[in-house]
């Protein structure tokens, strides 16, 4: 058995999770509730859960705050939300699960699937911690990005990636010191995720940090050559966007 807290400010909200719960996942136990951050911590610290089911945005303290009032994070945390733009992105850099309100019972049970696996390792929850350092340092420091792999999810700064390019289902991320990770998400999900730390979609394959572009060729219809002596092609609909972005940086 799993047993779980949920915490959010409305008790319609609550009330619908739990009925999703009883009808998907009998094996989990929801232990109590809360409708703020103070009841969410007393009851985190009072029932030690495996899994929280935790509403960012309530009147007062952030979900965020209650996750700071813990030296240490050995929970599962499914963040639920009506706000698809509310600290997403610390979230997504994170490689963490969420839901959107309404809850879709498809992507429900994908996150509990993918919370079941992580509980039953029992490891320290360091997703959640560099969420809150990503959330801590705000624009004042380089981000560090998840990378979940096959064998463990590395934590890497994002002025470390060179470059990303796409492997069927995979990503290939080439970092500053030689080494390359296969990490299991798409390049879409990282082009997304990076555009705004100036990473340029130059191709269909291919994914670039501006700050290790060297110059732009004009043979093939437009190259990068990059500091590393690397050639990235560049697709011709997306030649104009790269020309802009890099006369942006200038």
């Amino acid at each position: 058995m799993i047993r779980s807290v949920i915490v959010d400010d409305e008790p319609n909200n609550i009330e619908n999770l739990q009925q999703i719960i009883r009808a998907n996942c009998p094996d989990i136990v929801v232990e109590a509730t809360a409708s703020n951050a103070e009841e969410a911590i007393a009851a985190i610290k009072t029932y030690r859960p495996d899994l929280v089911f935790l509403d960012i945005q309530m009147p007062g303290q952030s979900g965020f705050d209650v996750l700071k009032a813990f030296d240490r994070i050995d929970f599962e945390v499914i963040f639920i939300t009506a706000y698809d733009k509310y600290g997403i992105q610390g979230i997504k850099f994170s490689a963490l699960d969420y839901l959107l309100k309404p809850i879709d019972i498809k992507e429900f049970k994908l996150a509990i699937e993918k919370a079941k696996q992580k509980i039953s390792s029992r490891k320290q929850n360091l997703n959640i911690e560099n969420l809150l350092a990503y959330i801590k340092a705000g624009q004042k420091e380089i981000p560090k990005i998840a990378l979940p792999t096959l064998t463990e999810i590395m934590y890497v700064k994002v002025s470390d990636v060179i470059r990303c390019e796409a492997s069927n289902n995979y990503t290939l991320f080439y970092l500053q010191n030689k080494e390359q990770v296969l990490v299991c998400k798409t390049l879409k999900d990282f082009a997304d995720l990076l555009k705004s730390h100036q990473f340029i979609r130059t191709h269909q394959s291919h994914l670039v940090n501006q700050a290790f572009v060297k110059s732009y060729l004009k043979e093939d219809g437009g190259t990068l050559l990059l500091n590393d002596q690397t050639k990235i092609p560049i697709s011709r609909q997306n030649r104009d966007m790269v020309k802009e972005m890099l006369n942006k940086s200038l």
